[in-house]
């Protein structure tokens, strides 16, 4: 299997298998396939072209599938959007992607993405066709039943021509990530490394057709989306995604269908090992456990074991640009080693430790993780020069973490060059943050760090100049950035400074910031 349609034909293996449980409703593995060809058809039908780029903006949910699915069967390109995104956050990415099709809800936990995106004012004339998953479709807008009828006509003989014309080679996903730059940039994969990641990724981890699967992490992120129904379909498990992680919910769904592979971040466990309802549920059928992006306690890997009564527990390090894994560890590696670092190379991947100057490290010595494989992206959408400052002459990749290897090849993470720091499994960058910020007319100067926090691995500390002729508080500071931006982006923690630190060169010295709150 070397193109997602191919692996969505190898799917119908599994026949009348239950593949696909979405609140009451439930389909077959049969079903599933025949469903992302009705959405193939209405791509067809609406004029998607090879390459043409599809943007998701809504929660985890069949439709969700069905739509990314159908859109890559025929040659669509997926721009996942975050749904915790705000109007101008998801019109960038729609801008910068140039996405046709925009697939959206209208009435997740009360936002209406729809109007959201249109009062933002910013420019997303690309966009030719709006979905509407759920909720009410107003002006031109189709409802998702509109959208899959405009596709009846459409001949299987003209699906198939269209499937046959996608190439291992081809962009399968345009994931779009922030950096340094304080800008996303989009990140983009291939049909190929995709499939060949995710087949190495779910090997390893042993997910296989027995499995349910209780899929949390959201499908806009590498984690549910390719680690989870991508996976699910490679191995024939049974995909139960769920739209928002709420602890009873997710509880009940447990006990209720039998599930037994739980991956998420470190987050998820802590949440539901500390809920006080948890000993009135049926947890039993939970085997496997797959965690990383912050902090792993090692008494928590304990815990799982002992009160989740989890088989197989693994944390893995990626990234987006590495097509979302670097290293995992194996299912024969003790709690220690689970807990304190990030595994070793997936087969065939190189990974090396260097310094500043490019050159690799003793083990046991500190420096940069670099990589290099299959799994390394093409490169950032529309933007060579961030490409060529990422990924080297030699074809490395390199990650902005710092960490050490040891003599095994196992990499534990000890800082990242980059400000990034994880909000709950979510990538909170602070240039970005900080971009925003200065679009308050208190604000002089602002520096935002991550500081750690029992619950959420990190959250974000803001250390801000005022303007001299300007009146703010903290309360009317975070309200604002409430409304500005994605929850998990914004600071927890305001402190108002007359200047922040800075070395000759007159670059805030931000490790001085980030002691300070440690």
């Amino acid at each position: 299997m070397l193109t997602i349609p191919q692996v969505v034909r190898a799917t119908a293996k599994f026949g009348e298998r239950e593949a696909l449980v979405d609140g009451s409703r439930r389909w077959s593995f049969i079903e599933v396939v025949h469903e992302i060809e009705s959405a193939a058809r209405a791509f067809i039908a609406q004029g998607l072209g090879h390459g043409d780029r599809v943007a998701i903006w809504a929660p985890n949910s069949a439709e969700w599938i069905f739509a990314a699915l159908g859109a890559q069967l025929v040659g669509g390109v997926l721009v996942p959007i975050n749904t915790r995104f705000k109007g101008h956050e998801a019109a960038y990415v729609i801008e910068r992607s140039g996405a046709k099709f925009l697939f959206c809800c209208n009435d997740f936990l009360g936002t209406n993405y729809v109007n959201e995106l249109r009062q933002a004012g910013e420019n997303t004339e690309c966009l030719s066709n709006i979905i509407v998953i759920s909720g009410n479709a107003a002006n031109d807008d189709q409802t998702w039943s509109q959208f899959i009828t405009s596709g009846s006509t459409t001949s299987d003989a003209l699906v198939k021509q269209r499937e046959s014309q996608v190439l291992p080679e081809d962009l399968c996903d345009i994931i779009f990530t922030s950096g340094t730059t304080g800008k996303p940039k989009g990140v983009m994969s291939r049909h190929d490394q995709t499939i060949r990641v995710f087949l190495e990724w779910s090997n390893i981890v042993g997910l296989n057709e027995t499995d349910r699967y209780l899929i949390v992490n959201p499908f806009f992120h590498t984690f549910g989306y390719k680690a989870g129904f991508l996976a699910c379909l490679l191995r024939g498990a049974t995909m139960v995604p769920v739209p928002v992680f709420d602890v009873p919910s997710v509880l009940q769904k447990i006990s209720d269908e039998k599930i037994s592979a739980l991956p998420g971040p470190p987050t998820l466990y802590l949440t539901i090992l500390n809920h006080p309802d948890r000993a009135k549920f049926d947890l039993s059928s939970l085997r496997l456990a797959v965690t990383g992006a912050a902090a792993v306690p090692v008494e928590m890997i304990k815990r799982m074991r002992d009160e989740l009564n989890f088989e197989v527990i693994l944390t893995a390090y990626g990234l987006t640009e590495s097509t979302g894994t670097v290293t995992m560890c194996r299912a024969e590696d003790d709690p220690v080693t689970i807990s304190t670092t990030s595994g070793r190379a997936i087969t065939d991947v190189e990974v090396r430790v260097v310094d500043e100057n490019n050159l690799e490290v003793a083990h046991g010595q500190s420096g940069e993780i670099v990589c290099r494989g299959y799994n390394v992206m093409p490169g950032y959408f529309a933007d060579p020069e961030a490409t060529a400052q990422t990924i080297d002459a030699d074809g490395w990749l390199h990650t902005g973490d710092i960490g050490v290897m040891n003599e095994h090849g196992y990499i534990t993470i000890t800082d990242r060059l980059k400000d990034m720091f994880i909000v709950g499994g979510f990538n909170a960058y602070p240039a970005e943050i900080e971009n925003e910020f200065m679009n308050h007319p208190a604000i002089a100067q602002v520096a935002i760090v991550g500081r750690p926090n029992e619950r959420m691995g990190e959250v974000g500390h803001a250390f801000v100049v005022k303007r001299h002729d300007q009146r703010v508080d903290i309360d009317e500071l975070l309200n604002w950035a409430r409304n500005r931006m994605a929850n998990y982006k914004v600071p927890r923690y305001i402190t108002f400074v007359d200047a922040l630190p800075t070395n000759a060169s007159g670059k805030v010295l931000k490790f001085e910031l980030r002691n300070s709150v440690r």
